[in-house]
This record gives C-alpha cells, sequence and structure tokens, in this order.
C-alpha cells in the first residue's frame, strides 16, 4: 500500500526547480514564499490531518498547482500519476493505456487509488481518477478536493501545446471536446470547493485561490447574516446569536422586523473569473454564482449542484433557461418565463423549496406564507408540489392574493395548483395588506407560540423577503451580459443598462447585486405603472404613501405601493446603518412617509434612475411591438419597454427585463392587439391568441395547468375578516391539522 504520515516533501522543490515544472501556459512570476501565506499559513492551522486534493481535468495544472501549494504550507506533495501509477505499473501512464485500454485503465487507476493513503499532504488527482466512484470515496474521506474549473477551450488548447492528442475515454466517436465535456458530471459529483481557473491566470495565482477557498470552507463562521434594522452596537453583544445562511432561509424575517442581508455584503468575481463562464451553461453558471453565495457547511457543493440541476432542467421549456433575444435597436429582452408558472418567479421558486427542505431540520414541520399579487402565488404552489413526498409531508404552504387584484388567468393558475399540503387564499383587500399582514404573523409571538405548542409547528416565508428568494435573481442578470459577450454583441467589460419593471424591488436589487458582484452594469432602471411611488422616491428622495391609494392595472405584480427590499437597498447605501434604516420605517408605518438624507439620495441617483408608463401607454407599446416585429410583450414587459425608449441615450445596449409571458394576461393582449374577445374563458382566450402564431407561442405549461380540471373550490377571507390583528387567527382556522383533506379544510 502506498502510504505517507511523516513530514517528508517526495522531491526536493526549489524556486528554479519549480519554473521548469509549469505548464507552458501557466507561467510563473517571481514570488516571495516567506512573505506570503506562511505567516498565518501552517499545514496544522490550514490542513491539519487532512489532505488538499485537487481535482480536474488533463492540462487543468494540478500537479504545479498542488506543488506550489505544498510549498506555500510546507507539506509533503503527491502526485498520482508521477508518484502512484507509474511507481505501481512500473511502465508510465499512456503505455498503460494504451497496454489495457480504457474501460480497464480506469478499473486499473481506481485499484491503485484504493491503495493510496497519506494526511497532512497536497495530492494531485489524475483527469480520470474522479470516474472511479470507490476510488474517490477512499481518498475524500481524509480530504478536501477542491475542483479546478478552467474553461474547455481553454483545456484544448493546452492539451494541443503540450501535444496531447488522446486522453482516457476517448475513441473514434467521442471527440476530445466530448469527453472533456462528459467528465464534468463526475467532477460536480466530488468537489467541495471549486475555483475558477479562466483566462491567462498564473499557476501561483491559482494556488492562492485554492488556499483562499480551502481557508473559506474551513472557517464557516465567517459567512454571517444581520438584520437590516440591527445596531452595530448591538451586534457585537449578540455574537452568540449569529445567524447563518441555513438560519436565514428557514426563519425569513428577523425578530427586529427588519431583513437578512450577509454582514460581509456579497462575493466579488475577477474580470477573469466572469469571462471563464462567457461559454458555459445557464446551469453551470448558476453553480459557480450560487456557491460562492452559499457556505458549503450550509449546502455542500455536489448538493447544490443537484438541487440546482434539479431545478433548471426539463420544468422548462428552453433548453438556455434564460435566453436573451435581440428586440430592436440596441435593446434585447431576458425571457424570463420558459418556466413552468410562465413568470420570473420560477428562478427563484423551483430552487428555493428544494434549499428550504435541505436547510430545515428533519424532524420539524413548518408552514410556509406568501403574499402574493399574482405570480408569485402559482410559482410557490408549483415549486413545492416538486419536492420529494418525504419533505411534502412535512412542509405545508398557504398562498394570499388580493381577490380582486389578480388577473383570471392568474387566478385561475393558484387555484388550480392546490395540492394536499398547499392552499390558496383570497382576500377581500390588496397585496399591500397581504404583505404587511405577513410580517406581523412573523412577530408575533402568541401565535407562532401557539402553532408551535398546539401543532408542532414552525413559521417560514417564501416572498422575496426570504434571502434565498434573490440569489437565482442575481444569476440571470449575471447570465444575461455574459450572453451578449458571447454573442460578441459587447466585449467584456463594456457596460450595459438593464430595465426592470419593479414593484417589490427584489428583481433590481439582484441586478444591483450583480454590478457589485463584478457584472459591468450602468444604469439600472426602475419601470413603474401608475402606482409610481418608487419612481416618485428615486426621483425625489421621499418615500410617500399618504393619500396614495393602489390603483388596480394591467400589470399586477407591480401593483405595489410598500416595496419591501428596498429597506434591504437602503440597509447598503447607509453603509449597514440599521438604526436609521429603522428610523426610516418606523416613520413610514406611523406617518405614512420618510424622506432620504440628501447624501444617501445622491449615492441611490448614482445606482438608479425611475420612470413609470400609463396603461394607454402600455396597451400601444404591446401593438407597437407586435406589428413591427410580430413579438407579443406582456403588460409588465411593456411598461419597461415604454420606460427604457424614454430614459435610454442609446450609449451602451439595454437589456429589458421580460417578466412575464403575455400568456397569463390574454383579455389585456386581446385588447391591445385589437382583437374581439369571443370568450371570457382563459383557455379560449389563449386558444385565440394561438390562432395567430405569435412570439414567442402560448406558453406551454399555462395551457396544460388550464386543461386540468383541478379542485376549484378555495377559501375566501372577507373584508369584515381583515384586520391585521385578527389574520393570524383566521390564518389558523384555515390549517388545522386534524382537517384531514383540503375540503375538511375549508
Amino acid at each position: 500500500m502506498f502510504h505517507i504520515v511523516q513530514y517528508q516533501p517526495l522531491r526536493l522543490i526549489t524556486q528554479s526547480s519549480l519554473s521548469s515544472m509549469c505548464l507552458k501556459l501557466m507561467p510563473l512570476r517571481p514570488v516571495a514564499f516567506a512573505q506570503i501565506w506562511k505567516s498565518w499559513f501552517s499545514s496544522y492551522s490550514l490542513v491539519g490531518n487532512k489532505n488538499i486534493i485537487l481535482m480536474g481535468p488533463p492540462g487543468a495544472g494540478k500537479t504545479t498547482i498542488g506543488r506550489i501549494v505544498g510549498q506555500k504550507l510546507d507539506c509533503p506533495v503527491i502526485d498520482i500519476d508521477d508518484d502512484v501509477l507509474e511507481t505501481t505499473w512500473n511502465m508510465s501512464v499512456s503505455e498503460k493505456l494504451q497496454d489495457v485500454g480504457n474501460e480497464q485503465f480506469l478499473e486499473e487507476e481506481g485499484k491503485a487509488l484504493l491503495e493510496f493513503s497519506a494526511s497532512g499532504s497536497v495530492i494531485s488527482l489524475t483527469g480520470s481518477n474522479p470516474m472511479h466512484a470507490a476510488g474517490m470515496q477512499h481518498v475524500k474521506k481524509n480530504g478536501i478536493v477542491v475542483y479546478l474549473d478552467v474553461p474547455t477551450t481553454i483545456i484544448m488548447s493546452r492539451l494541443k501545446s503540450m501535444k496531447v492528442d488522446r486522453i482516457v475515454g476517448q475513441s473514434p466517436s467521442a471527440s476530445l471536446k466530448d469527453i472533456l465535456q462528459f467528465r464534468k458530471q463526475f467532477y460536480k459529483r466530488w468537489c467541495d470547493i471549486r475555483v475558477l481557473c479562466g483566462g491567462d491566470i498564473t499557476a501561483e495565482i491559482a494556488a492562492e485561490k485554492v488556499l483562499d477557498a480551502v481557508k473559506r470552507y474551513q472557517n464557516s463562521e465567517l459567512e454571517t447574516f444581520i438584520s437590516t434594522r440591527s445596531s452595530r452596537s448591538g451586534r457585537s453583544m449578540e455574537k452568540n446569536s449569529d445567524k447563518y445562511f441555513s438560519d436565514v432561509v428557514t426563519q425569513g424575517l428577523a425578530s427586529d422586523g427588519g431583513l437578512f442581508v450577509p454582514e460581509k455584503g456579497l462575493p466579488k468575481f475577477t474580470a477573469g473569473e466572469w469571462e471563464s463562464l462567457i461559454e458555459a451553461t445557464y446551469v453551470e453558471r448558476a453553480q459557480v454564482i450560487l456557491e460562492r453565495c452559499i457556505h458549503p457547511a450550509d449546502i455542500p457543493a455536489s448538493k447544490l449542484a443537484q438541487i440546482i440541476e434539479t431545478a433548471y432542467g426539463e420544468n422548462f421549456a428552453c433548453s438556455k433557461i434564460a435566453p436573451v433575444r435581440h428586440l430592436t435597436g440596441n435593446q434585447f429582452l431576458l425571457e424570463l418565463f420558459h418556466g413552468p408558472t410562465a413568470s420570473f418567479k420560477d428562478f427563484a421558486l423551483q430552487l428555493v423549496p428544494h434549499i428550504f427542505a435541505y436547510c430545515i431540520p428533519k424532524s420539524c414541520n413548518y408552514l410556509v406564507l406568501v403574499a402574493t399579487s399574482g405570480d408569485t402565488g402559482s410559482a410557490v404552489l408549483d415549486g413545492f408540489s416538486r419536492l420529494h413526498d418525504t419533505d411534502r409531508q412535512r412542509i405545508a404552504v398557504m398562498i394570499f392574493f388580493p381577490e380582486d387584484g389578480v388577473s383570471p388567468i392568474q387566478k385561475s393558475q393558484m387555484v388550480g395548483c392546490q395540492k394536499e399540503n398547499a392552499w390558496s387564499v383570497g382576500v377581500k383587500s390588496d397585496f399591500d395588506f397581504c404583505q404587511t399582514a405577513i410580517k406581523q404573523i412573523f412577530t408575533n409571538s402568541d401565535y407562532t407560540g401557539f402553532l408551535t405548542v398546539e401543532y408542532g409547528t414552525a413559521l417560514a416565508a417564501a416572498n422575496s423577503i426570504n434571502w434565498a428568494r434573490l440569489l437565482p435573481q442575481i444569476v440571470y442578470h449575471a447570465s444575461a451580459y455574459l450572453d451578449l459577450v458571447h454573442q460578441d454583441v459587447i466585449p467584456f467589460g463594456s457596460p450595459v443598462d438593464v430595465c426592470i419593471p419593479t414593484g417589490n424591488f427584489g428583481n433590481i436589487l439582484a441586478a444591483l447585486y450583480a454590478k457589485m458582484m463584478g457584472i459591468p452594469l450602468r444604469k439600472c432602471i426602475c419601470a413603474s405603472n401608475e402606482n409610481n411611488v418608487l419612481t416618485d422616491f428615486i426621483r425625489t428622495g421621499v418615500y410617500d404613501l399618504r393619500g396614495r391609494k393602489l390603483i388596480p392595472t394591467f400589470s399586477p405584480a407591480v401593483d405595489i405601493l410598500k416595496s419591501s427590499n428596498l429597506e434591504r437597498y437602503l440597509h447598503l447605501i447607509a453603509n449597514e446603518d440599521g438604526q436609521l434604516v429603522t428610523q426610516l420605517y418606523n416613520q413610514l408605518e406611523n406617518q405614512g412617509h420618510f424622506q432620504l438624507q440628501e447624501d444617501l439620495l445622491k449615492k441611490l441617483q448614482q445606482d438608479l434612475v425611475a420612470g413609470w408608463c400609463s396603461e394607454e401607454d402600455c396597451l400601444a407599446a404591446i401593438h407597437s411591438v407586435y406589428s413591427t416585429t410580430g413579438y407579443i410583450l406582456d403588460t409588465h414587459t411593456a411598461i419597461a419597454k415604454v420606460v427604457a425608449d424614454r430614459l435610454q441615450d442609446r450609449a451602451c445596449p439595454i437589456i429589458i427585463s421580460s417578466t412575464a409571458h403575455y400568456s397569463k394576461f390574454a383579455p389585456a393582449i386581446l385588447r391591445a392587439l385589437k382583437i374581439a374577445e369571443i370568450n371570457q374563458n382563459p383557455l379560449s382566450q389563449l386558444h385565440l391568441l394561438s390562432s395567430y402564431s405569435p412570439l414567442p407561442p402560448v406558453h406551454w405549461g399555462l395551457l396544460e395547468t388550464l386543461k386540468k380540471k383541478g379542485n376549484e373550490d378555495y377559501q375566501i377571507i372577507h373584508s369584515r375578516d381583515t384586520s391585521t390583528a385578527g389574520f393570524p387567527w383566521q390564518c389558523c382556522l384555515l390549517c388545522k391539522p386534524e382537517a384531514s383533506s383540503m375540503e375538511e379544510r375549508r
């Protein structure tokens, strides 16, 4: 058995010998090793008895980077190819491959790995080691597996320069590129940490990134969350009550009424790291971005990869998931409606239920409460219905929507998506009431205590007040920019504007977060309908609800006056001054308005510009775009199109977020296109639209939902029941656990 336990490097590694061992495409720069890392790193403090195991395709630089990491840590370095396989076989790896063939080679390689043991070392695997499950399970038991993720085009270029024309698994029917792509599934399966190594990154920098990533992996306590209303002095006194990602996913709202944000901000990507994702698929981009935002102590990278692949798979009608389509001139549409319920909410709500189910204690029951202005409701119901049976048995969902404030098709979706653990409740009030009532439920200790004691059930939220809802939205804004680069519309680094129909401020906040993480966004344009409180606020710094009533419009998803996620943004530009945020929102609650200080308004206006659109202009835009392009915008996208036309200066491309499919708003679309409605039935309206062969086609998932004859009964809370003080107890009556069926609960 090959076994290393002593502190003894296998080779004498010097500065000069390192240079000769580097890959040609990864040149070393002179570096004073003694001055870097060793001041605080040692093999004991960073690794202990664990190994750092470097994994990746051939040509990723595992051997070179491993030697540098080993020298920085002053610990043994083992190259599986040179130090294990060739020593065991008494022949070169290439000779062995030629001798036994692909399948037998993998088996022989795996057997050698099973006989290998080491501790406190840096180990460089072969490119094919991860394809042998038993061997990888063996080495992973005592190691942290680091995936050196290098774009396939760079790998192929390196292999060509190294005159490597064959790797394990290659055959006349399988190209080198195909094999490299095939192997990625194994790298994702085994990795604990991913390190992006794209562009012209040197081996030294890659080694430093490996050490940074290992340090992060071993220090989960560094990634805590705070409330937007917590004071700095209060945080320093409450170190024992730190909140981590798993906590904020399950808790939803902070106990002081604030929203959770990461204490140390979001991770930053270098330009080279973003560029390494240009050729990646949407799922691959999501995995990389979310791995940086979610600590592996909360969700391991391999599990997160499974969740993401489940969330963005065959349930999306378009293989690109969030494609970017050219509209006209320098305007592009980010199509966010290809999910099962036809709106951008699917991006979060196909993912978050699986994250939630993973993070909550397995022995607990949860009731997820959601307020919706339309699209969130059906997306929540669909997303939670896709959980495994065991998870559905312990997680129930209740959505509340304004009974007269959603489109007929949206209501049909929400009612039709009800399941044995998921219920829709219409409220004879507006969205702001639903949202405020749910916030009060979470801070009502009498009610939460009653649920815990009587029913063994805890509350959770799936609205955009939940931090996990925002992360998938960051992904699609970043991906849209990378798509424009990939399509040669712009070179990386050139700015673009985004224009987003905005109600609760979550979608546009995610764009701002993407900008903070390194995506070159210039202007973020906030587009409102006639409920234009955000437009007034961004222009004046005054958030004023006095005398303002909600106006029902053709774009109900942005029929919102109290924008919850604005609080997170104000906390950001106020340099995390929770006391100021508390003061502003107390004033809004008690007096109906607040005003930003001049310095904060200037900061805000550096990031945001805003405009609004009338109902007439919205319908006119739908008609105009269809007449000139054959493409049908939904009512929300039309708002953004109108505002973009008014506010963009045409100095750079602009990406308009198309947040919903027009099929959800068929009556308004028929009116805009001057088509007489022949039937008020939603399904008939969609068939009528489909007869015009529009672009994009009528949404498949929506058609299927409307065709199903589900239970059309649902609970309505009437106006006489809608004081926010009484709302929690109305909820209690609706979700009694002893009611064994939905009919009994009604």
